[in-house]
């Protein structure tokens, strides 16, 4: 059965056709030779404004596409506000896949009574395949992160909410009865998650499933301490006259949503404290797991400490994502989501 959207398609098809056929009819007829070449000459034209036609019919419905694409990958995937309760904020986000705006990576940072709520995330897999797991946590996150009391109940919520598209997923892709659930590949999707909750004060609770720890920059006039648990002296670039201080947070790690699940009273434990003036950088392991032709990894904590100033969220975001391509020739392997916060509250 031809739906309406393939007539277009079919008319354009039969016209060449025709005048293929008509073509080869006037040149194999004898005799002809003058009027077939008047004929073949008109057909020619006839089949130069199709062709035209028909290009730029194509070129209409990809500019629709395009456009249809794009505000739905803006709607799971919002630009970030420029300030968040006193916190200035920018983000990024690069595609594996080509074309694609957004790919299996999420982020969503909300002010609520308890404090700005922050989630950044990564699916197994990536680009267009990893959406409809990365459109279910983060529909879950902007609901639960206002409603929920705790961090904790926040990620229950979206531990439930990625249990039914797996389950939805495996019904649609094996739709045959049976009396348990139906076994498919999305039954191995999982999502990596980061939650982060800033406190009026600076104070800083999260919840981490499997996910990297986000970077705290401070600026050179900072003085360093610690922050929650004892840091690693590897996981600090000390700052240098002109560098920034970097050091990454730590604490405890769930497993990631999706492969065990979470264990009962999962709650927040405090990782330290944002102070004014100080920058959160999270991330997704595509960033770190980058590579260059010669297989060497991007040296992340290096790009942040030696940013130029003045650090800002929007100049650091757009210059990790211009070192990243840079390192990688444009070529990603994963997909890679940048989130800058930085607290400029008095």
């Amino acid at each position: 059965m031809i739906t309406h959207g393939e007539m277009p398609q079919l008319r354009r098809v039969c016209v060449v056709a025709w005048g293929g056929v008509a073509v080869s009819w006037e040149l194999a007829t004898p005799g002809r030779l003058a009027p077939s070449l008047a004929t073949c000459a008109a057909f020619l034209l006839l089949a130069t404004g199709c062709a035209l036609h028909i290009r730029h019919g194509l070129l209409g419905e990809l500019r629709r596409s395009q456009e249809i694409a794009g505000a739905a990958q803006r709607a799971l995937l919002r630009p970030m506000p420029g300030r968040i309760d006193g916190l200035t904020s920018a983000a990024a986000q690069l595609s594996a896949s080509r074309g694609a705006a957004v790919g299996g990576d999420l982020y969503e940072a909300v002010p609520t009574a308890h404090g700005v709520r922050v989630v950044i995330g990564d699916v197994r897999g990536h680009g267009l395949p990893a959406l409809g797991a990365a459109a279910a946590v983060l529909g879950a996150f902007r609901e639960a992160a206002y409603e929920e009391a705790t961090l904790g109940g926040v990620l229950r919520r979206m531990e439930r909410a990625l249990g039914r598209h797996v389950r939805d997923r495996a019904r649609a892709e094996h739709p045959a009865a049976c009396a348990g659930e139906p076994e498919s590949p999305s039954a191995e999707e999982f999502v990596t998650v980061l939650l982060l909750q800033i406190a009026a004060d600076g104070a800083l609770l999260a919840l981490n499933c499997g996910h990297p720890w986000p970077y705290l920059l401070s600026p050179e006039h900072c003085a360093p301490r610690s922050r929650g648990s004892a840091p690693d002296p590897e996981d600090r670039v000390r700052a240098e006259p002109g560098k920034a201080d970097v050091q990454a947070l730590d604490g405890e790690t769930l497993p990631p949503l999706g492969v065990v699940p979470l264990p009962v009273g999962s709650e927040p434990h405090p990782v330290g404290e944002l102070r004014p003036g100080e920058t959160l950088f999270l991330h997704t392991d595509g960033a770190e797991e980058a590579r260059d032709a010669a297989g060497v990894f991007f040296p992340l904590r290096s790009v942040l400490a030696e940013a130029p100033a003045p650090r800002t969220p929007a100049r650091l975001v757009a210059g990790v994502h211009a070192a990243l391509l840079r390192h990688t020739g444009g070529r990603l392997a994963d997909d890679v989501a940048l989130l800058v916060i930085r607290n400029d509250r008095s």
